[in-house]
């Protein structure tokens, strides 16, 4: 299959990468393995709806049965979506998913055995990527019924590292877009404490609003790896630095943690960092991770101890910067060496 999410991660080296045989240590459980998710969606048949006057865009969703994010996406409506009697609105037919309390974008997204990328696409989600309960989420063609597949989403964490992530492979995109524990409409979710202390896996993590600081370098040591074409075919999301092992690194921002543990195989130890304003920062190769997630970090603060988890071939930090889902060049917005 070629669905991102499905598919083992490409290494440097251009083979697939295999599971990370150590253990890193201070990785959290991670959030999408805590509720399981029942593959029973229902068909819509596509139509034409007329606005009636007192109509809302989520009165009409709950109505026909599709999503309201799918409605706007389908007819180039932007918030606050207002609608005016007599308008007419397409009502985009398909398979529609209703999401349940704790449920987490993940987790749907094997449940049906698509890219969970392409479910943010079809619905036009956006940060922080909550997912609200009752909310109807539009499905990509090829979404398996439970009554087919037989299959729901994996459950609370088996005893065996290989078991936990089983056939469930998942990249960076698709921790930043949905790992997030879905939630009643209107929840208020709680602020970031600098305390390292457990978030409760139905509790989403608290994004920054909006990012207005620098970046700096979160560890000192020649460049191994530049972002890029990397030969072979291959493009590095990042950068790498070379490190010695159990050197820290540090956090190249204010932010808050919304991800520290192993389960994308070829960084293996993994903390990403949410600055706001779309801005993410990836650590990749850390043999120890001292935050977790939830955690409100400031620009400096240790984050954990580089290492050769993962798919390393020597200790290194792979450090990403991503702006709204996209890659960009750490070299441009860190400062000068």
């Amino acid at each position: 299959m070629s669905e991102q999410g499905l598919q083992p991660e490409i290494s440097e080296a251009g083979v697939p990468a295999e599971l990370p045989q150590e253990v890193v240590t201070g990785s959290d459980a991670p959030v999408w393995e805590s509720r399981s998710v029942a593959a029973n969606a229902a068909d819509v048949i596509g139509t034409v709806y007329v606005v009636k006057p007192g109509d809302t865009l989520r009165g009409i969703g709950n109505s026909t049965g599709a999503g309201s994010e799918a409605i706007a996406a389908a007819n180039g409506l932007a918030a606050p979506y207002v609608l005016r009697p007599g308008q007419q609105l397409t009502i985009p037919g398909g398979r529609y998913h209703t999401v349940a309390q704790g449920e987490t974008g993940i987790a749907i997204a094997y449940a049906y055995r698509v890219a969970w990328s392409d479910i943010v696409a079809l619905n036009d989600l956006a940060e922080p990527y909550i997912l609200r309960i009752g909310q109807k989420l539009k499905l990509p063609p090829g979404a398996q019924l439970a009554v087919s597949a037989g299959r729901t989403a994996p459950a609370a964490a088996p005893a065996t590292r290989t078991g936990r992530i089983g056939e469930l492979v998942v990249n960076i995109d698709d921790v930043v877009t949905g790992s997030q524990p879905a939630i009643a409409e209107g929840s208020a979710v709680p602020a970031a404490r600098p305390a390292r202390a457990p978030v409760a896996a139905s509790v989403p993590v608290k994004v920054p609003d909006a990012f207005a600081g620098r970046f700096t370098w979160p560890l000192s040591g020649p460049l191994l790896t530049r972002f890029g074409p990397v030969g072979k075919g291959q493009i590095s999301n990042g950068i790498d630095i070379t490190a010695t092992r159990g050197q820290p690194f540090r956090a190249a921002a204010d932010g808050v943690v919304s991800y520290a543990g192993s389960e994308v195989a070829i960084y293996g130890g993994l903390i990403l960092v949410s600055h706001g304003g779309g801005w993410v920062s990836a650590y990749g190769h850390a043999e120890r991770i001292d935050v977790t997630r939830g955690q409100a970090v400031k620009a400096g603060q240790v984050l954990g101890s580089a290492g050769q988890s993962g798919f390393a071939e020597s200790p290194k930090l792979h450090f990403e910067l991503r702006k709204d889902r996209k890659p960009v060049d750490p070299l441009l917005y860190l400062p000068r060496k």
